[in-house]
């Protein structure tokens, strides 16, 4: 996937295992994709942004909107929802770090917003 139209379009995969933990350069090359304000943490192992809305109801709308692609994808993202933000955390415990799921449901949180 080389755009972030791909990305938004792909689905998630099951994933198990650290051969599936995408390498430094991939990682790199992904989060360019991504529009700004996505960051690696956790010393690299995850991938996040703050969402910021006028209220409320635009905050918890934006949630329920990435809770049911989180569903879809049965990949799902660690939140921290307040008044006028979102916090989205993108990691896949299952393979010890960032895989290529984080990458396509950040695009797909993305693509929310374009609407």
């Amino acid at each position: 996937m080389t755009t972030l139209a791909e990305l938004a379009t792909a689905r998630c995969t099951p994933l198990r295992g650290p051969e599936h933990r995408l390498p430094t350069g991939r990682i790199a090359e992904l989060l360019r994709l991504l529009p700004e304000g996505w960051r690696q943490v956790d010393d690299g192992l995850a991938i996040e942004k703050t969402f910021r809305f006028a209220d409320y109801h635009r905050t918890m709308a934006f949630v329920n909107a990435l809770a049911f692609i989180a569903h879809a994808e049965d990949h799902h993202p660690d939140l921290g929802v307040h008044y006028d933000r979102c916090v989205v955390r993108y990691s896949t415990h299952d393979v010890g770090g960032l895989s290529i799921n984080d990458f396509v449901c950040a695009a797909k949180a993305e693509a929310l917003l374009a609407r």
